[in-house]
């Protein structure tokens, strides 16, 4: 069921080339929602990319994408220009979906790699935490935002748990947490709901840079309920669903995706 087509809404993936965000933009494609994506991946990687976003057309979707840096504010406001100008005044986004993954996943203490230092910290904090609130406040101000639009966002289980080498990320979630609480509250008036999604451990590029990924995998597997990872689908689903009517009043909350991971 296309729910979404003749509604004029739009999807703002930040950081749609691969994993959580792509699959989430196929899917809301799948329902007749159109997508525009931002990512940063290098050339050789365009065609394998543009081939991805042309599928996604083939449902009978606008599909625009931007190659560009989401955390620049100069590039993060041509880009909410241009925006404006391919919404026009009917077009409005309904989701914006915060997917982007930019960090340093260094030891706080080790022999001889390179260890954590407090600019780690920012850079992480920055570009994986507050910019969902630089993002929400440019697309808000610009009056892009439908009249009941919907943010979500991915954390994870690092966010009450010590991993090595993940302290920075961590970090970083919890304060993409804190904004999204405080979104919800505080923009509540004016129609948007915000929420996280708690992934279950999902085998994507951004795992597979965390130093043991290999472990993590094999001590899900046995862990989750399920005996399976999440999905970058699993996880799309939800997000579908976040996106419905019917979630209106599902607001400022981590929700867990992960096959009941979290309880064990």
């Amino acid at each position: 069921m296309k729910e979404f087509t003749d509604k004029n809404y739009w999807a703002l993936i930040l950081g749609g080339s691969s994993g959580l965000g792509l699959a989430t933009a196929k899917k809301l494609a799948k329902h007749g929602m159109n997508i525009c994506v931002v990512y940063r991946s290098p050339r050789m990687q365009e065609e394998a990319i543009l081939e991805e976003f042309k599928v996604m057309e083939l449902e009978g979707v606008q599909c625009k994408a931007f190659n560009t840096d989401a955390f620049n504010p100069q590039k993060r406001e041509a880009l909410i220009q241009e925006l404006k100008s391919i919404l026009g005044n009917n077009h409005k986004i309904r989701t914006m979906v915060h997917s982007v993954a930019k960090g340093n996943l260094k030891p706080m203490v080790s022999d001889g790699e390179s260890e954590l230092k407090h600019d780690d910290f920012a850079l992480t904090i920055q570009a994986m935490g507050i910019s969902l609130y630089d993002w929400t406040k440019e697309i808000f101000e610009a009056k892009l935002f439908a009249s009941d639009a919907r943010i979500v966002s991915f954390t994870s289980e690092g966010n009450s748990k010590a991993w090595r080498s993940y302290a920075a990320v961590s970090a970083a979630k919890v304060t993409l947490e804190a904004i999204t609480r405080n979104i919800a509250f505080e923009f509540a008036p004016y129609g948007i709901r915000t929420n996280c999604i708690q992934a279950g451990v999902t085998d994507t590029t951004s795992l597979r840079m965390i130093p043991g990924s290999e472990k993590i995998i094999q001590y899900t597997l046995k862990r989750n309920p399920n005996k399976r990872l999440t999905t970058p689908e699993d996880v799309a689903n939800v997000v579908y669903l976040l996106t419905k009517d019917e979630a209106a009043w599902i607001t400022g909350t981590v929700i867990p995706v992960d096959g009941g991971e979290h309880l064990v």
